[in-house]
């Protein structure tokens, strides 16, 4: 190819190659190793090649896509479209070819190997006390002689019989209000939303008494996935979860590229806008279908995400928070109808609260973190971190409590990897190397066999092998740092100074062969711009962390909480050899799960947690790491694995870790151990 050729990317996978003009998109894909999926054969039948094109300045991608980049709609297109139906802004992956600079974003239902969202709920109990709660109540007949308003008679009802002050009506519910009630014989089941206002609204009604349950959801709606729970608001229990990629990774991978891209596009904003709460309705009804309940049943919706994403949910312009002082349009609580965010997948007058931010960069993840895992009442000093593209960091007792946020980018979940991907069934996700002989053996998502046992060749080709996520890169890189692959400052030796032929030589650096692909799917290497990716990563969440150390006066920490969906699945020995956290006890390390999605629920469940995140809120600390001298100087200290200063002495009283030093001359420093064997 030259570089006159078009140049496409590909999202969320990030890849990207030159092509032939003319070329159609799912021949690109194939060419540059994209999941999308096909079975007719390109042919415009099967139509599981659809694609979403996205148009505008990209800067992190240094690319500019115009609409005239993809060939106008043909005969086959239009022939599917009416009869079938493609979403708007769709195109057949099979018909629509190259002609200049593009992005495409592939979706979820679109992929061979589709998107696991490893989001799932909590279970620990909550103390119920829902906003929204289920009254029935019997309403006088209307009288000729004494005329009222059925709506007066209800609200009357409402009052008398259980004490709710001058409750108001919805104006959605009100148009269906005469009908439930002749149908009911003049009795009615009405859900009755007391928000944070303190005011009562009639947000649904049914005829009659009703035995069937309001429900709401908990959407933890983070910058690379949404995670949503649907609940009973009777007792809190999960009747289902789902969880899909957040479109918006197609406008940029982290937030500031997503701020950059509302501030070069005219629009853009409302683009992503649009995005996000079409993929909460699909999102919605999707776990809704899954148990089996009706759209006029969820009655509530609890958000809980980053400031970003939670100016884009309501449709404010996030503008502000990529400059100084990082102002948010608002900190405190919001509640809105959910109608009027766009979310259709709920019932008519359904109602949507968001829980607190906290700072610029803070957001209402970390609040919904903060509520699940109470800091605020620990007696020990505990640090908990939300691993995720832009990670929270709270560290805090019931003396003080402190948060911050790191921005660690995508590498943490696949992407920016040579072979990575997000965790889905065929992807590596742990790995384990043998310090002799600098032999692998690992696992991959949909199987329990590991490579070196009977059944893993017929497992890995039902399940296919397709790259590594997350958790399979930190579990490598920690694994090649321990068995002397990778050196402390990160550097990769080669076959000589490793004695091993896995490393192969690789440009100007060396490469880890974790996988030869020989027999089936890809060659899978650990590239030295895989170990640079994760180096980065890894210190931008270990300087965030030791500035609130800092602040509180302190080297250790007593105990680590390690939340999210990525953080609940990496082993905290590695993370530990790596230095993405602090040293501590290994037995001090706990995953908490998906924490901020456990917040969510907890508030979707409960008006006094509400209460409670409030104003706990209000007395956090914020430090912010994008002006804080001192963050730099350490984020470059922790580009050692796992540290340059800190000499780590819990770890190293569990590991061995080779004091290896390679060169760029192919030398080879004497090698020692640490002092346990």
């Amino acid at each position: 190819m030259s570089d006159a050729d078009p140049l496409i990317v590909f999202a969320p996978s990030g890849k990207r190659g030159r092509i032939p003009e003319g070329t159609p998109v799912l021949q690109a894909a194939r060419s540059l190793g994209v999941d999308l999926d096909s079975v007719c054969g390109g042919r415009g039948i099967c139509s599981r090649c659809q694609v979403s094109p996205s148009f505008g300045n990209f800067p992190k991608l240094g690319i500019s896509s115009e609409r005239a980049s993809l060939s106008e709609w043909n005969a086959v297109e239009e022939r599917y479209d009416r009869v079938r139906g493609l979403k708007k802004g769709r195109r057949l992956g099979c018909q629509a070819r190259v002609l200049g600079d593009i992005v495409i974003d592939v979706p979820p239902e679109s992929q061979v190997h589709r998107q696991v969202v490893r989001k799932e709920a909590d279970s620990r109990p909550v103390t119920m006390n829902p906003a929204t709660r289920l009254h029935y109540v019997e309403v006088a007949e209307p009288d000729m002689h004494h005329p009222s308003g059925d709506w007066e008679r209800t609200k009357s009802a409402l009052e008398s019989q259980w004490g709710v002050a001058n409750p108001k009506i919805d104006v959605l519910v009100l148009r269906g209000l005469q009908p439930v009630l002749r149908k009911g014989g003049w009795t009615a089941t009405l859900a009755v939303h007391a928000g944070g206002s303190g005011k009562s609204n009639v947000v649904a009604a049914w005829p009659g008494f009703q035995d069937a349950s309001a429900c709401g959801v908990a959407v933890d709606l983070g910058s690379t996935t949404i995670a949503a729970h649907l609940c009973d608001l009777r007792d809190g229990a999960v009747l289902a979860s789902a969880g899909v990629m957040n479109p918006q990774i197609r406008f940029g991978e982290d937030l500031m590229s997503r701020v950059s891209y509302a501030m070069l596009n005219p629009g853009g904003a409302a683009e992503m806008t649009a995005a996000v709460r079409e993929s909460l309705n699909e999102l919605i009804t999707g776990v809704a279908g899954d148990a089996g309940v009706e759209r006029d049943r969820i009655l509530e919706l609890v958000f809980v995400c980053n400031p970003v994403m939670h100016h884009l949910l309501l449709g404010v312009d996030p503008v502000e928070l990529g400059q100084a002082p990082f102002a948010l349009a608002a900190a405190s609580p919001m509640e809105a109808a959910a109608r009027d965010l766009g979310l259709s997948a709920a019932a008519d007058a359904a109602q949507a609260y968001c829980l607190p931010n906290i700072a610029g960069h803070v957001g209402a993840d970390c609040a919904a973190v903060i509520l699940a895992e109470q800091p605020h009442k620990s007696e020990d000093r505990v640090l908990v971190v939300d691993i995720g593209t832009n990670a929270e960091i709270v560290l805090g007792s019931r003396e003080r409590v402190l948060a911050c946020s790191s921005p660690t980018g995508p590498a943490f979940e696949g992407a920016q990897i040579s072979s990575g991907q997000r965790a889905a069934p065929g992807a590596i996700e742990r790995v384990e190397i043998d310090t002799e002989t600098k032999e692998p053996r690992f696992r991959i998502i949909g199987s329990e066999i590991w490579s070196d046992e009977d059944g893993f060749e017929d497992a890995a080709a039902d399940i296919g092998i397709t790259g590594i996520c997350g958790s399979g890169i930190i579990e490598a890189i920690a694994e090649m740092r321990r068995c002397g692959i990778v050196d402390k400052s990160g550097l990769i030796g080669s076959a000589e100074q490793v004695g091993s032929p896995r490393l192969v030589e690789d440009g100007r650096t060396n490469s880890y062969l974790l996988r030869d692909g020989s027999d089936f799917g890809p060659r899978i290497l650990v590239t030295q711009s895989d170990v640079r990716a994760i180096q980065l990563a890894k210190s931008a969440l270990y300087a965030g962390a030791r500035l609130l150390m800092d602040e509180l006066g302190s080297d250790t920490v007593d105990r680590i909480v390690l939340a999210g969906a990525f953080g609940s699945h990496i082993s905290t020995k590695h993370a530990m050899i790596l230095g993405m956290i602090p040293d501590c006890p290994l037995g001090k390390v706990a995953s908490a799960g998906n924490a901020a999605g456990t917040g969510a629920r907890i508030a979707l469940c409960s008006v006094d947690a509400r209460a409670e995140i409030q104003r706990v809120a209000l007395g956090i600390e914020k430090i912010e790491t994008a002006v804080e001298p001192k963050f730099q100087e350490h984020f470059v200290a922790a580009n050692a694995f796992p540290h340059s200063a800190d000499p780590f002495i819990e770890l190293n009283s569990v590991v061995d870790l080779p004091d290896e030093a390679f060169n760029v001359s192919g030398r080879r420093r004497q090698s020692k151990r640490t002092k346990r064997r």
